[in-house]
């Protein structure tokens, strides 16, 4: 006779308990990045929303940047960090391919030997991670789980890049997940799209850089076709998420997307039709796009201006390169 495997079980609701947030050292004007894209700060504001964005000093990786927004984030939940048992990181920054910024995280914050581990979907990393640690935890994989978006993309930058190089800034958002006595993170709605891969991504490999057949791999950007994608395909997706969650765009007293471009975000809330007294996050006019990182920073910052939002319901959404995307409604610690 075949011996039955046990089997566990978690808990049956979970929650975000509190954010943390770093950002780079450095504030970096557009007046400061105009001269190699031959552009100006007027352009740079009209077309992205961007005044400043923050950027990291050449000492600061992703993986410091992360250990102090986890920090933050351990302290604002009121959970003991020998208690997390999972720490999971949205990154395409890691600075080694191997080991990874979760192991390293985990164990300078603490919560060593929780099971860890980095993945890789760029600006909708963060919402992956989330859909991830709500899962586990649901299952019974783990209790409490530490989630954290982090990049350091100033070292990805060609400042001669018209296309994406001055949206690019450096830092990392955390949030503490456990059990909840009721719902706390909504279904995700999440997929991907790799037939446009080449829309958003490095526009070389390590290997080219190593054999002299390139320079240093940065970031690229089709914008004008991710600009369509994001606001019509990704509307779509976040009335999808709204759905999964039963809930309606009426009810959602914050909206929080990746910090792409002001101009994506706002077109964005005019197609969901959110009424006026939504919150609607926007980060990116000091930090800028932060991919990963950039919604967590975000919703740090929403509910230091705006505490009042504790308890009441968020929808947030990530999309970037892969091409990739995820959303999920989630009650505001």
């Amino acid at each position: 006779m075949t011996a039955t495997l046990n089997q566990t079980e978690g808990t049956r609701y979970t929650r975000i308990y509190g954010y943390g947030a770093a950002r780079g050292e450095n504030a970096v004007p557009n007046d400061d990045l105009i001269g190699p894209i031959d552009s100006s700060d007027e352009w740079i504001r009209q077309r992205t929303g961007i005044i400043t964005r923050t950027r990291a000093v050449a000492t600061t990786d992703a993986i410091d940047l992360a250990s102090d927004a986890a920090k933050e984030a351990i302290e604002a939940s009121g959970v003991a960090a020998e208690k997390i048992d999972l720490v999971i990181v949205a990154t395409i920054s890691n600075p080694k391919q191997t080991p990874s910024v979760s192991a390293i995280v985990a164990d300078r914050v603490g919560a060593n030997p929780a099971a860890a581990y980095d993945i890789n979907a760029a600006c909708a990393g963060y919402a992956y991670a989330i859909a991830q640690a709500d899962a586990l935890l649901r299952a019974g994989a783990a209790r409490y789980a530490l989630v954290i978006g982090t990049e350091k993309l100033s070292d990805v930058v060609d400042p001669t890049d018209r296309s994406i190089s001055f949206l690019l800034g450096d830092g990392a958002g955390a949030a503490v997940v456990g059990p909840s006595d009721s719902p706390g993170i909504g279904p995700a709605v999440w997929g991907s799209d790799g037939s446009n891969a080449e829309a958003v991504g490095m526009n070389a490999t390590l290997t080219q850089f190593r054999d002299g057949e390139a320079p240093w791999p940065t970031l690229r950007q089709e914008g004008p076709k991710v600009f369509r994608w994001a606001v019509w395909e990704m509307a779509k997706v976040a009335r999808q998420a709204l759905e999964a969650a039963g809930v309606e765009a009426s009810d959602i007293a914050a909206f929080i997307p990746h910090q792409a471009n002001l101009r994506i975000i706002d077109e964005f809330a005019k197609q969901l039709k959110l009424p006026e007294t939504t919150v609607i996050a926007r980060d990116i006019e000091t930090t800028g796009n932060t991919s990963a990182a950039s919604i967590p920073l975000a919703s740090h910052r929403l509910m230091s201006e705006h505490p009042e939002l504790s308890g009441k319901l968020a929808l947030q959404i990530g999309f970037g390169a892969g091409l990739v995307f995820a959303a999920q409604v989630v009650v505001l610690p």
